[in-house]
């Protein structure tokens, strides 16, 4: 493994000796740093500054590269300027001097960090979870590290749309449990009450009315593998107690039978809602939580990971059928993806590409006239000046007053929208004033009211 260093030292000669010296029997092959050079690195320092937070910000680039942040002894940091080299970038800060064999420690983290990089470049997680940008990377490495480094229990917070099966999925293919069983989905939505025991204990023949056979409940067909509870917080209170018990002890009796089984798996659950306001509300068992979110996956909105639409899109457009060549778009029809809003986030731009896809014909890219007439803005061929110099004194005013750029956008379309209905009377006609549609208004107001305040 090829890494960089770097002193930044007021005399580095004696530690850097003293690196090369204690490196030299590992797998981590040193190289220079230069300014062009990328992939993981190393960092000695004497002090934390200004200057070297900033510099990890520049090697780090937004923590897609690798860097150890390295103190000469551990007089150089303390416990608050130590999370200051996390925040500018570094996946870990130590002290050359804080064990016995301080290059076990950093070569033990580098090959870590290999391991799970190499682990998100695999077919595995590339072809179910798409994306670059800086957001999902952040959640995209926490999942594989957890998925394949421990056996923990994961509860998948997330909107609807944002992929939770998927990173379910992805959890079970890269757990590295010998021998595992299969991967058991459970909508618990769908789950009938009456019915809930026999769905995940299982039930002997004749234990009740329509019991005609012996049947394995959930419990037992994960057994072994990993169960995957959907929309956990759907489930009824006596239910969770239920749960619970089998989760602390491991053993579960199947409906209309006194003997004990083993109930052995892990679990993952996912939800839409907030299981902890929920608790607080009784409505959702706290002890079971704290069972269940050994560790807690937040999924990031469409609308916080914009950047990776066009990437969406075009992992989408590989799975249409296109002859063998796969589709491209024209720049006006990207525009509008990226322009639009998604409430039902990654889910429904797969929607809308398999819509497109299924109107185009040719074997050029997809155009404009591809995409449906509901998806459409209503162009105006002329326009008029509006932007006047009032209306530049009032956004003077409201930049003086510390109101950012997203702010800004958001409450003026939130006024056009108002005063466009006001005056129009109805959506429909609101939409054809704005130049859209009136799918994509409505799409655009509940958006909006998603959007933290």
């Amino acid at each position: 493994m090829r890494v960089w260093t770097l002193f930044r030292l007021d005399n580095d000669s004696v530690l850097k000796s003293a690196v090369h010296g204690a490196l030299t029997s590992t797998a981590i092959e040193l190289v220079p740093y230069d300014h062009q050079r990328s992939g993981p690195g190393l960092v000695f320092f004497d002090a934390v500054s200004a200057e070297l937070c900033g510099f990890l910000r520049e090697v780090t680039r937004g923590r897609e590269e690798r860097v150890l942040a390295v103190g000469a002894s551990r007089s150089c940091f303390d416990s608050e300027n130590c999370w200051q080299l996390l925040d500018a970038g570094a996946s870990d800060v130590l002290a050359w001097d804080h064990s016995d064999d301080p290059a076990a420690d950093i070569t033990a983290r580098l090959l870590r960090l290999e391991s799970v990089d190499t682990l998100i470049r695999s077919p595995v997680v590339q072809e179910a979870l798409v994306g670059e940008s800086p957001n999902w990377k952040s959640v995209l490495r926490q999942i594989v590290e957890v998925a394949h480094f421990t056996s923990a229990s994961v509860l998948i917070q997330g909107e609807s749309g944002t992929g939770k099966e998927l990173v379910a999925r992805v959890i079970h293919n890269l757990d590295a449990r010998k021998n595992k069983g299969m991967l058991l989905v459970l909508d618990c939505t769908t789950i009938v009450p009456s019915l809930s025991g026999s769905e995940f204990f299982g039930h002997e023949k004749g234990s009740f009315t329509g019991a005609i056979a012996t049947r394995d409940g959930a419990f037992a067909r994960a057994h072994g593998g990993t169960l995957f509870l959907d929309e956990i917080g759907e489930l009824p209170l006596p239910l969770q107690a239920e749960l619970l018990r089998v989760i602390q002890e491991g053993m579960y009796k199947r409906v209309g039978s006194d003997v004990w089984r083993q109930a052995n798996f892990r679990l993952l659950c996912a939800t839409n809602r907030d299981l902890l306001k929920e608790a607080e509300e009784g409505r959702f068992r706290k002890d079971l939580y704290y069972r269940i979110a050994a560790w807690v996956c937040a999924l990031p909105s469409l609308r916080e990971r914009i950047e990776d639409i066009p990437l969406l899109a075009r992992h989408f457009l590989k799975a249409a059928p296109s002859n063998g060549k796969p589709f491209e778009l024209d720049s006006a029809v990207k525009e509008l993806l990226l322009g639009r809003a998604y409430p039902g986030n990654i889910r429904e731009l797969k929607h809308l590409i398999a819509r497109i896809c299924s109107r185009h014909e040719g074997p050029g890219p997809i155009t404009v006239g591809d995409v449906p007439p509901e998806e459409r803005p209503i162009a105006e061929c002329h326009e008029t000046r509006w932007n006047d110099d009032q209306f530049e004194q009032q956004i003077r005013r409201a930049l003086a007053h510390g109101i950012t750029l997203r702010q800004l956008s958001r409450s003026v379309g939130e006024i056009a929208i108002r005063v466009a209905i006001a005056e129009q009377g109805n959506i429909r006609g609101a939409a054809a004033r704005l130049g859209v549609s009136a799918r994509a208004l409505h799409l655009r107001k509940a958006a909006h009211r998603q959007l933290p305040t």
